[in-house]
Formats: C-alpha cells, sequence, structure tokens
C-alpha cells in the first residue's frame, strides 16, 4: 500500500455511504459518535448544544459523504475537523445573541481555549494505548512515575518515556490549532 493511501477502512466507509447505506452511517456513528460528542461537550460546555452539534454532524457526512477526500487524511481526523468548526459556529452564534460583554474578545478567548481542550482530548484518545495509561496513571490518578511503572508492568525508565512522549503530544494541543488548519477540500461549509 502506498505510504499516502488511507486506510482500507476508511475507504470502504465513504464508498459505502456514497451509495447511500444506512448500515454504514450506523456504523460510523457507532465508531466516533463519543469522540464527535465529547469534542462538543468539551468546547460548548452544554450536554444539550453537543447533542445537536452530534446530529449535524453525522447528517452532514450522511448528505455529503463526498466532501471526505481519504488524501487529505483519515475519516476520524475529518470528523474531528467537522464537529470542530459547527461547535465554533454554535459558539460565535451564541456570542451573536448576546453572549459578548465587548467586541468578540472573550468569544475569541473561548474559542481558542475550547479548540485547545478539544485538541488535547483528540490528542489524548488517538496516541497510542501504552502512552494513554501512563498518563492516566499519573495525570489522573495521581502516580508518580514510579508507581506508574509499576502498575503498568514496566521499567521505571519506559515509564517515564511514555509519560515524556505523551506529553511532547499534549504541549501540540496549544501550540497547533484545528480551526485553519484543514487540508485544501474541506472548505465546503457544514
Amino acid at each position: 500500500m502506498a505510504k499516502n493511501a488511507p486506510p482500507r477502512w476508511d475507504r470502504r466507509m465513504q464508498q459505502r455511504l456514497t451509495r447511500g447505506e444506512a448500515a454504514a452511517l450506523g456504523e460510523l456513528y457507532d465508531r466516533f459518535a463519543s469522540l464527535v460528542h465529547s469534542q462538543a461537550h468539551r468546547m460548548l460546555d452544554d450536554e444539550t448544544a453537543a447533542d445537536l452539534v452530534t446530529r449535524e454532524v453525522f447528517g452532514y457526512v450522511w448528505e455529503n459523504p463526498d466532501a471526505y477526500d481519504p488524501k487529505q487524511g483519515s475519516m476520524r481526523s475529518w470528523v474531528a475537523r467537522l464537529t470542530h468548526r459547527q461547535s465554533v459556529r454554535r459558539l460565535r452564534e451564541e456570542y451573536g445573541r448576546g453572549g459578548a460583554d465587548d467586541d468578540g474578545g472573550a468569544l475569541e478567548e473561548r474559542v481558542h481555549r475550547a479548540t485547545a481542550s478539544a485538541r488535547a482530548d483528540y490528542i489524548v484518545a488517538s496516541m497510542p494505548a501504552p502512552l494513554r495509561a501512563a498518563l492516566e496513571l499519573a495525570y489522573i490518578q495521581r502516580r508518580d512515575y514510579r508507581q506508574t511503572a509499576a502498575d503498568l508492568g514496566v521499567t521505571e525508565d519506559e515509564a517515564r518515556r511514555r509519560l515524556r512522549l505523551g506529553l511532547q503530544l499534549l504541549s501540540t494541543a496549544h501550540t497547533r490549532p484545528l480551526e485553519g488548519t484543514s487540508p485544501p477540500g474541506y472548505g465546503r461549509p457544514l
């Protein structure tokens, strides 16, 4: 398989969606609904709005399966970008209805924070399970690297390596925003 070729599952899923297979949408939903909902909820801090964004994203995918270009990235990353874009649109609508205290600075700050948080969630969800497990033990369960190593059954050096790599990946959440970095072909509005 060519280095830039999309995963087989992504190609087949797009073909099935293009043919209008309702079962394909169900499979896609089962695979990515928690990602979409959690990202939208993290950005909007509103369960009802996150539910609505989830419906809108999957509705858009159903109606526009050709908008996905496998050459530009995985279906997972495309769905995450759609979720981000729709969540930002909802935030802007909310502030447009009188939620902003100033000329947009509060909105842009909230969008920036929400984008960084959503990106961090996406990075953690996407990282290999050994890195994710080490981070969860160290930062959620408050284990030091020695306890993390013991819990994972690895050497202390390996635990430190996993934690360091996981933190390096997470550090990109604040330096590489999702919005405005969509590859060509993903500019169609939701």
